[in-house]
């Protein structure tokens, strides 16, 4: 039995396959990464739950367009595998939970916990966004 051949292109799969669809983020989403927008949300309203922080600012009507979300850990999270594995399963929570939940011309922050956020239950991610989701646009007296 002889093996098959490498494709043409040089590599050990044949064609190109597409990203799986929980790796890209909706359109509606964009990512946030300067630091600047990162600090803005730290100073507006924050929600915690038992899985992470939630921060979340109403931008001003000539910044950008859209719904926008950043993912950070502290080094308290562990060391980098346990901080990229935490803000994969935020972002997976946000791809979700975001574009039905969050609102047009916010920016959000999603905090993760040390020693939680990659450990719990995808469900209870959901809904503990949802939750902070809701007590972040309450209204405030």
């Amino acid at each position: 039995m002889t093996p098959p051949e490498a494709p043409e292109d040089g590599k050990n799969h044949p064609g190109n396959t597409p990203p799986a669809a929980s790796v890209c983020l909706p359109t509606s989403l964009t990512i946030l990464k300067k630091r600047a927008d990162f600090l803005k949300a730290a100073r507006a309203r924050r929600q915690g739950t038992s899985s992470m922080m939630v921060q979340a600012r109403r931008r001003a009507p000539d910044e950008a367009v859209g719904l926008r979300v950043g993912f950070t850990c502290s080094k308290k999270v562990g060391n980098a595998v346990a901080r990229n594995r935490a803000k994969r399963r935020l972002r997976e929570v946000a791809r979700a939970v975001l574009p039905v939940y969050g609102l047009e011309g916010w920016d959000y922050v999603l905090i993760g916990r040390a020693d939680v956020t990659a450990d719990l239950p995808y469900d209870v991610l959901l809904s503990d966004l949802r939750y902070a989701l809701r007590k972040v646009h309450a209204d405030r007296k």
